[in-house]
């Protein structure tokens, strides 16, 4: 039995006939292409194989199935040809994107449409790459699912609100495959919500008692198709919780706003200098052309190349209160919010117990050509000295070839060998990263709403 507030929410997400027929439509005709050609079996696969889609969300899967005889080789090649002869078919723009291996995406009749080669092998066990697995997750949840659909569409809706949907490294969040395991496991989405709001970390859930190995995430998660998969791997221990205290908020005050929270402005550019302005701080952002690959691969990435900047940015003695990444269509974005812009010409190093006298003339040799303002000389026992600083504005720093040497991902460093730009305050404001400079800021999202009523 739905509540009042989930009755009026299903009326606004559940998809309506005509566009069930549209998107479906659609489904057959691809799929009766890739047939035709003789080549490959095409599958529909994901959520609207399962009913489990959203009003709107208008995206289809559609896998071509090969023969695993065919070397890995073959198949990309094969694949990509026979998924870029469908595009063409029918008369539409396609783009070749990347995860595992090579895959098209293309609009077609309006819709956003994955055109995936992968293996047709007999179980799960016998999967050759991780796309293979997806027709056993399609066939799993579509024998078991039609007593929850509306549980399923509540949760994503829930989830997609909450900002904790979504597998991609960006959300490290919930995947709509997790959520439709999740509310087969608990029975619902009103069991679910209850029993996620004492969830603690080292959740185990089993739904076929096969688990083949165990995982020290937060949260697991045990494939039905894969007893060695942890469907809930990508979901970070910030999203668990963030999600358990969703949970606990709507417990106490269900309300439509859970589900559809109202819109967050995104700052213009005069607002932004604004709230810059009345931190205090500074912005600092490094900005490079968007590695032509999927946010699954160019994220970590960007996470890995952010952490490097932060470490040569405190090494140098600024002071980093916040930092973030953002992949744009066009740029990507690293922002630092620093708690200064300059530091002095001066910096002092410590060094050895002058009783330690092989450290302590390594220590004065190490220093002796450089520019100095003073030393070596000796304080509480141990040699200090004072030398120029190489770099006392942290544009300048983050300017350097020094930034090339942090230890950047593949792709970040091969793009930033071409360019990158270092913007600072005002310059960091653009309409493609307004709505995530916003988000850095103010930090104003569902959750902070749900805790701010929870400690009023």
């Amino acid at each position: 039995m739905k509540s009042e507030v989930e009755e009026a929410v299903l009326g606004r997400i559940r998809p309506r006939p005509p566009e069930q027929q549209e998107v479906l439509g659609v489904a057959e005709e691809i799929i009766g292409a890739v047939n035709l050609s003789g080549r490959a079996e095409a599958m529909l696969v994901g959520s609207v194989a399962r009913g489990t889609w959203v009003r709107g969300d208008r995206d289809l899967d559609i896998f071509m199935l090969y023969d695993p005889a065919l070397p890995r080789e073959a198949l990309e090649e094969e694949g990509l040809g026979l998924a870029r002869d469908v595009a063409k078919r029918f008369g539409t723009d396609w783009r070749e994107k990347y995860a595992e291996h090579p895959y098209i995406n293309a609009t077609i009749r309006g819709m956003d449409v994955d055109l995936v080669p992968c293996y047709r092998v007999a179980s799960g066990a016998e999967i050759r790459s991780a796309v293979d697995r997806t027709p056993f997750h399609t066939r799993y949840i579509r024998e078991r699912i039609a007593p929850f659909v509306e549980d399923v569409l509540l949760l994503k809706q829930f989830t997609k609100a909450g900002g904790v949907y979504g597998s991609d490294q960006m959300t490290e969040g919930f995947a709509g495959y997790l959520c439709e395991l999740l509310v087969l496991h608990y029975r619902g989405f009103t069991p679910l919500v209850e029993a996620a709001a004492r969830w603690r970390p080292g959740l185990f859930i089993d739904l076929e008692g096969h688990a083949a190995k165990s995982f020290d995430d937060p949260m697991v998660v045990i494939d039905p198709v894969d007893p060695k998969r942890n469907v809930a791997a990508s979901v970070s221990i910030s999203k668990m919780f963030a999600f358990v205290e969703l949970c606990r908020g709507y417990l106490a005050a269900p309300s439509e706003n859970f589900f559809f929270p109202p819109p967050v402005a995104p700052f213009t550019l005069e607002e932004f200098g604004v709230e810059v302005a009345r931190r205090g701080t500074h912005l600092f952002a490094v900005s490079f052309e968007t590695p032509p690959f999927i946010p699954d691969v160019v994220v970590p990435q960007l996470r890995r190349s952010l952490e490097g900047m932060r470490a040569l940015l405190e090494r140098s003695g600024f002071v980093v209160n916040r930092a973030e990444e953002a992949m744009g269509e066009e740029r990507c974005l690293l922002l630092f919010e620093l708690f200064s812009r300059e530091m002095p010409a001066v910096v002092r190093h410590i060094g050895p117990p002058v009783w330690s006298r092989s450290n302590a003339e390594k220590f004065a040799g190490k220093w002796r050509e450089c520019e100095r303002f003073a030393g070596p000389y000796i304080e509480d026992g141990r040699y200090i000295v004072e030398v120029e600083r190489k770099y006392t504005h942290a544009a300048d720093l983050l300017a350097s070839p020094e930034v090339l040497g942090v230890g950047l991902g593949k792709h970040v460093k091969k793009a930033m060998e071409k360019e990158w730009v270092v913007l600072e305050g005002l310059e960091c404001w653009s309409p493609e990263f307004a709505g995530f400079l916003t988000t850095f800021l103010q930090k104003e999202t569902p959750l902070t709403r749900v805790l701010r009523a929870r400690t009023e």
